[in-house]
């Protein structure tokens, strides 16, 4: 392993990184064997659970125990963009990224205690339904559900997709696109047939196999350096061979080892790391899609808040199992980890400003024995699909219960859940089609680029869900303002950023002292505070919320009893037209509207029984075939009971879960007092 400190480009001329070139066939057969095993685990969740009804379909029919939520809270947050940006920022700068990690221990258990019980309250499928109910008019819930699926699409599938191309691409010397067209064909085939139930099994299958690699592959990373402290010495040795003289370039970082550093003119100043990262934690852990949409899955608010538990337990790792890594793959191969001369750096990975990310796969293929090679790509691949499928599943969400129920109001179960599923397919083709902007337009460190677009984008969203959630006075036209006046603060400081990149070590820096001086997790703090002074102010100013915006619908009102309006189905068809969309329960999609559409079904089965087997098997595929069959018998069911959702937690359940939360909070509080 010696030699590896001063490789002269006479001994790898190409500078190639990986220069084995395949996989052995152990290895193969490893990887084939976890295709075999997550589309086996999907196939079975799709045959276990109820598909053909919008509660089964989009929110798993809300039958989930506490291990699979907090596993799929856990495996849809560490994406393959995490393995990689992670390992990177480790290699980069230090544990400083471990903050984001840790901030989420403390966010996801916030979720659980003090955001879902509101959620649970007002029974609703998406976060910008709540924003509906909670404030009224269509324009803040338009506005979301497109901001949300802007968000997904920009920072995490593309993200995710580079992270695990870089890693295919380099690791595997495969073709890019034939493999992530494999990959994605495997998780749209059980997202688009097995809905959140699937996602979710799936999910907990890709957590074990992810803990299980990555410790491995930990323990071998810190044998290779000896231990903590062989890192803590080594590391401010490993310095690439080719630099520029008398300058801080490739030179490891003094306070790598802190959490905490200088609040002026360090790369993630203290004060940002307590306050302005919160702000997109929240957004994040506490109001976004992909994450609330697990935890309404649970059975009850006991199990969700044991799944917030388990992930929060779950998020120590990080530090342990991909910063250190990044930052012993430093050590071992500084020239190519820690390149810090931009010509090299083009050589090495076709990235001028710098090669940290390509610190995890590279320990993967040089310190893992054959066998355990397969399982860590298996990891990578795990992570990525767990990541892609929740967001092609929370999206799909969005985009039919806001979005197509807005534009048909009087459509259909079947429809909705037909809509939901193409939804799926059409995100995986877009994903396809973005990989080359991703592989264009990316800086050195993966991690950083998608925390600092969360901090421009997330902190008005974050804010006004807080405020409607606590403060009862906030109203519709509040809200609208914030979020418009902070997303513009927000768009513009993006795009600056965007004309102006950071320049590269040893560059003079040219930028306007707006981008160059405010920090972006201190301009997260500013935007936060403009929005949160937009909402209270406008808000005061006009007319409060009217009542039923408030029952069940804040912290302090999640307790009251359920309106009687909501329940009376109305006895007509024509008053069932009448009835406003907004005023029926989420999770109960009016009957009466399903029956005037049962005799377009009933065609169909007709059709159905005429058409071959063939019709049959895909039906059953999307979960639809009970739909036709019983479609004849849809008319006279009476409506499911509206979920009373039960906020009610046993004394002792509550008790063990309440003592867990305690723990949690002192080891996270240790751990950061730790390493600051």
């Amino acid at each position: 392993m010696e030699t590896t400190s001063s490789t002269p480009s006479s001994v790898t001329p190409p500078w190639d990184v990986f220069p084995q070139k395949t996989l052995d066939s152990i290895d193969i057969a490893v990887l084939v064997l976890y295709f075999v095993f997550v589309l086996a685990v999907g196939l079975w969740s799709m045959w276990k659970t109820q598909r053909s009804t919008v509660k089964g379909y989009f929110l798993a029919g809300g039958q989930m125990v506490w291990w699979p939520v907090g596993a799929s809270l856990f495996a849809s947050n560490v994406g393959s963009g995490h393995f990689i940006g992670l390992a990177g920022s480790g290699a980069a700068s230090g544990i400083a990224a471990t903050a984001y990690e840790w901030n989420g221990m403390f966010c996801v258990l916030v979720l659980a205690w003090l955001f879902l019980p509101i959620y649970i309250a007002a029974g609703v499928t998406t976060m910008p339904e709540y924003l509906q109910k909670r404030f009224g008019g269509k324009r803040i819930q338009m506005f979301l559900a497109i901001l949300y699926l802007f968000i997904y699409i920009f920072t995490k599938i593309s993200v995710d997709m580079y992270a695990g191309a870089l890693f295919i691409q380099q690791a595997l010397h495969w073709d890019l696109y034939i493999a992530v067209v494999c990959l994605l064909a495997i998780t749209a085939v059980y997202t688009v047939a097995g809905g959140l139930a699937a996602v979710i099994y799936t999910d907990a299958l890709q957590t074990l196999i992810m803990l299980i690699g990555a410790v491995t592959l930990m323990v071998f990373s810190f044998v290779e350096v000896g231990g903590l402290e062989g890192l803590q010495t080594k590391y401010f040795d490993a310095i690439p061979s080719t630099r520029k003289e008398n300058s801080s370039c490739g030179l490891p970082r003094e306070d790598a080892f802190h959490i905490f550093r200088d609040p002026v003119n360090s790369d993630l100043p203290w004060p940002g790391v307590l306050v302005g990262m919160t702000i997109p934690s929240l957004w994040y852990w506490c109001t976004d899609q992909v994450i609330v949409q697990r935890s309404l899955a649970a059975k009850n608010l006991s199990h969700a808040k044991g799944g917030s538990l388990m992930t929060s337990y779950l998020k120590i790792l990080p530090l342990f199992m991909m910063v250190m890594p990044g930052m012993i793959s430093r050590i071992l191969f500084p020239d190519l980890v820690a390149c810090a001369d931009a010509e090299i750096c083009r050589k090495i990975c076709g990235n001028p400003s710098g090669c940290s990310d390509i610190a995890y796969p590279k320990l993967v293929i040089e310190l893992l024995p054959v066998g355990l090679r397969g399982l860590m790509m298996s990891v990578m691949i795990a992570a990525l699909m767990s990541s892609l499928t929740s967001i092609f599943n929370s999206a799909s969400t969005i985009f039919t219960m806001d979005l197509w129920k807005h534009f048909r109001p009087r459509c259909s179960e079947w429809e909705l859940m037909i809509v939901g599923r193409v939804f799926v397919l059409l995100l995986t083709v877009v994903s396809i089609l973005w990989i080359p902007l991703v592989q264009a337009g990316q800086g050195g460190q993966l991690f950083i680029y998608i925390q600092s677009i969360s901090s421009y984008l997330q902190p008005p969203v974050a804010m006004v869900f807080i405020l409607g959630c606590f403060w009862k006075r906030a109203n519709e036209k509040g809200a609208f303002w914030g979020l418009v006046i902070g997303l513009l603060l927000g768009v513009i400081r993006l795009v600056l950023d965007f004309i102006y990149p950071e320049p590269q070590c040893g560059e003079t820096d040219l930028r306007p002292g707006v981008v160059k001086y405010m920090h972006y997790l201190y301009f997260s703090m500013v935007l936060a505070a403009i929005s949160t002074l937009t909402v209270l102010v406008v808000s005061m100013l006009t007319e409060p919320p009217s009542e039923e915006m408030i029952s069940r619908l804040t912290w302090f009102t999640r307790g009251d009893l359920p309106v009687k309006k909501d329940l009376a189905v109305s006895p007509s068809p024509d008053a069932a037209k009448g009835v406003c969309e907004a005023e029926r329960p989420a999770l109960q999609i009016d009957i009466s509207i399903a029956s005037e559409n049962s005799s377009n079904d009933n065609k169909c089965t007709t059709n159905a029984k005429g058409n071959s087997k063939l019709m049959t098997a895909f039906l059953w595929l999307c979960g639809m075939e009970r739909k036709q069959e019983n479609a004849e018998n849809v008319a006279p069911t009476k409506p499911e009971p509206l979920p009373v959702a039960s906020l009610e937690e046993k004394p002792l359940v509550k008790h063990i879960l309440n003592i867990n939360l305690l723990l949690c909070v002192c080891a996270g509080l240790f751990l950061w007092a730790y390493f600051a």
